[in-house]
């Protein structure tokens, strides 16, 4: 075994590790962003509904003011997405040379949806002060859907790299007779697409409603904060129960489409019946398992109701065709993580469902909102997690049974690619950096908005000074500002 890995790791690139390491911290970085880029356009629909349907100038408040929020993170993912297009092909150009006409249509169905969507947020932001109330709202209702055709284009494709199809082999291996239905209609795509996208929602949901959740923890308990947490956290509760049987789906298309993938997510080593489960144990390269809990059984239960369900093992296949112990560890880890979070998740939405369906109020409880507060980070862990099981768990392919990891990369330098991962970390560290601050400029700006209008007439209408879209001019600004507040039920 010992001797296998080493004449695996002598015939690695010196360049396969600063290329993956390069890789995977773009796509950890830009991931955290994609949660806002699908999910919030339509939380902040739904609040801005609210506040057309009722006459709501807070929910209106809050709508404006997260589609300011949507509009800046829309910026910085335009930066990191589009340093991960280029890195494919820069990084991976044997995979892009030979697949890039079977799988690449997902990639030009995420720039339509991209473009789209990036036409549909300036007209939002733009509308505010100059459309009709509701014909505002109708022209950005196309909005969420251009996000979920986006997500769309990317799952299509990393579901194709998962499970390939639609292509015959020539005799030098390359694809021909491409039929990009089947290619883009992919066995695993639908369990992928929607546990994803709940993913989604999931989490940007939880991450906003805790913003507002810390903010009731320091004693701010008017209505304001209370509809920003009510809402977003509602859409994220009422969907928590749905992803864990979306999240059972996927993980049971792995067991039938990548079985290999599914023993190393669960670390099982030998193909065999009545497999046990267990809880964040460590893999070691003999098949030995050390630490976690072990529950007699629960994997072969879990993968096909019975204890007598086979379950494959990485054993299964040649050492160089399955992910190594210490990958599998990592996989089983991650996916533990993201299965824990997501049980805990549905105790805290079950929480907050037995409250509101007693009082029909939120619950009056400090530890109830910590939770809260807590749960979008939790939120955002999940999501790493699973990008982490999904592609770490397909090594050593990167199109499954096809080509390796290895066959890809790049013929640059190591060194190279090493100083463009530390210029990128820099670069990424200001971009965040800025990010931050942007936001932080922006709830102080609105804080003191709010202050200075506390007790006055206006003081529940939108903001008339508002950071994006062309300005008026100072007096006629400060002429118009009374009868902008009028209209602020308008919007």
């Amino acid at each position: 075994m010992l001797s296998t890995a080493v004449q695996l790791a002598a015939d690695t690139p010196a360049q396969l590790l600063p290329a993956r390491q390069l890789m995977a911290f773009t796509l950890a970085s830009h991931i955290l962003l994609v949660p806002f880029g699908v999910a919030l356009p339509f939380i902040t629909l739904v609040m801005h509904y609210r506040g057309l349907r009722r006459d709501d100038p807070v929910a209106l408040k809050l709508a404006r003011r997260w589609s300011a929020v949507m509009a800046v993170q829309f910026a910085i993912g335009v930066v990191t997405g589009t340093v991960l297009s280029f890195e494919f092909g820069l990084l991976w150009p044997d995979m892009m040379g030979r697949w890039g006409d079977v799988f690449g249509l997902g990639f030009g169905v995420e720039a339509w949806a991209f473009f789209l969507e990036a036409v549909m947020i300036a007209i939002y932001l733009y509308g505010w002060r100059r459309l009709k109330p509701w014909t505002h709202f109708w022209l950005a209702v196309p909005l969420p859907l251009a996000a979920l055709m986006g997500a769309f284009g990317i799952i299509a494709a990393n579901s194709w790299m998962n499970t390939p199809q639609g292509f015959s082999l020539d005799a030098q291996g390359n694809p021909t007779e491409v039929d990009v239905r089947k290619a883009i209609f992919t066995p695993i795509l639908g369990t992928e697409y929607w546990h994803f996208v709940v993913a989604m929602f999931l989490t940007a949901g939880y991450v906003v409603a805790g913003v507002y959740a810390v903010g009731w923890l320091r004693g701010r308990r008017d209505r304001y904060h209370k509809l920003g947490f009510t809402v977003p956290f509602t859409v994220a509760a009422i969907l928590t129960p749905v992803q864990f049987f979306l999240g059972d789906s996927a993980a049971r298309s792995v067991f039938q489409k990548q079985p290999v993938k599914f023993a190393a997510m669960e670390i099982v080593w030998k193909t065999d019946t009545h497999v046990p489960e267990y809880l964040f144990g460590r893999l070691h390269s003999d098949g030995s398992i050390s630490g976690g809990i072990k529950i007699p059984q629960l994997d072969s239960i879990l993968a096909g109701f019975r204890p007598d369900t086979k379950v494959t093992g990485l054993t299964s296949v040649a050492a160089a065709d399955r992910p190594t112990a210490t990958q599998a560890t990592i996989v089983h880890f991650a996916f533990d993580i993201m299965a824990t979070i997501g049980s805990v998740l549905i105790l805290l939405a079950l929480w907050y469902a037995w409250i509101w369906w007693r009082h029909r109020d939120l619950p009056d409880n400090r530890w109830f909102f910590r939770c809260a507060s807590l749960a979008g980070v939790a939120c955002l862990l999940t999501v790493e997690c699973g990008w982490i099981a999904t592609e770490v768990g397909r090594q050593p392919w990167i199109v499954y049974d096809h080509m390796r990891v290895s066959e890809a990369v790049t013929h640059t330098a190591a060194g190279g690619l090493w100083v463009m991962l530390g210029v990128v970390m820099a670069v990424y560290v200001a971009v965040f950096g800025s990010f931050l601050a942007v936001l932080l400029k922006m709830r102080t700006r609105w804080r003191v908005a709010d202050e200075a209008a506390a007790g006055a007439a206006t003081a529940l209408a939108p903001e008339t000074d508002t950071p994006y879209g062309p300005r008026a001019a100072a007096g006629a600004a400060t002429a118009g500002a009374p009868s902008e507040g009028r209209s602020g039920g308008d919007h």
